[in-house]
């Protein structure tokens, strides 16, 4: 399908978010096995549908697609692909239990005009938790348990065929290959010059990136980092969506004039995941 002109494009984890795909939750599956903390399927529901209403009430274009019975992570719809400037980039989960979501995923955003324009193949394994736009022209891209080496070249020659380069951070061991442990878990962009960062787990490598460019940071607070409040997502420079639950970031990121959204968590949360995870940005521009 050709891409209708201006209906997607992501250089960018700050810029005014004015499209994005989330993906209903099934409530039929097996959530023990995916990792998560049994949820109340009529809440976890009622939570996401809230969660769209604020990204829409926000000024976002906001597209929900439909779930997918038995894939109990495909709600966290970020991870599947990587959405450039040209496209979709198709990636492949460490997590055997989430292989079978990128396939609907890629059919979905074409439907939605975003054409794939590369995909992982062979030894490569990623999840784009482990991605970061540090600027227009340059990602960010963690090596840990969910992303390979492999996965740094692949994408490293798809990204130079749109003139974009791949910088690598090696990411700590925490607790180990059976812990979901992503880039993004411990660094969240939220305006040009401002993040947010879980300095006990955050690479020597990513701060010293930081720092050089001027980029100073709001640290989490360790009892926050479980409740996710290293997870935040910037609607534009300076407005973000968080978890509620997280008093002691919020109040820090409003004292750097912030303006600051919560949405209930309670049962979204039991994956693991925050309004990052739940979102697939499919264009930013000013």
């Amino acid at each position: 399908m050709t891409a209708t002109p201006g209906t997607f494009g992501v250089r960018s984890m700050t810029a005014p978010l004015r499209s994005v795909a989330l993906r209903t939750p099934t409530t039929v599956g097996d959530f023990d096995a995916a990792g998560w903390r049994p949820p109340d399927p009529a809440l976890l529901l009622d939570q996401h549908e809230r969660l769209a209403e604020l990204l829409s009430g926000l000024g976002a274009e906001v597209v929900v697609l439909p779930p997918l019975d038995g894939m109990v992570d495909a709600c966290f719809v970020f991870d599947p692909l990587l959405v450039t400037g040209a496209g979709a980039v198709v990636l492949r989960s460490a997590k055997a239990i989430r292989f079978a979501e990128a396939e609907p995923l890629v059919a979905d955003l074409e439907t939605l005009g975003v054409p794939e324009v590369g995909r992982l193949d062979g030894a490569a394994l990623s999840d784009c938790g482990d991605l970061l736009w540090l600027d227009e022209g340059t990602l960010l891209a963690g090596r840990g348990y969910r992303t390979n080496a492999e996965a740094h070249r692949q994408l490293a020659a798809i990204l130079a065929a749109e003139g974009a380069v791949l910088e690598r951070c090696d990411l700590p061991h925490d607790r180990g290959p059976g812990h979901v442990l992503h880039l993004l878990s411990v660094v969240s962009p939220v305006a040009g010059e401002l993040a947010v960062v879980f300095e006990p787990l955050a690479p020597v490598s990513l701060l010293e990136e930081l720092r050089e460019r001027m980029i100073r940071w709001v640290p989490v607070d360790p009892e926050e980092y479980a409740t996710l409040g290293a997870n935040v997502l910037a609607v534009r420079p300076g407005v973000v969506v968080m978890a509620d639950g997280n008093p002691r970031t919020r109040r820090a990121l409003e004292a750097e004039g912030c303006e600051v959204h919560v949405y209930q968590a309670s049962e979204l949360s039991k994956g693991d995941g925050g309004p990052t995870c739940l979102t697939r940005p499919l264009r930013r521009s000013p």
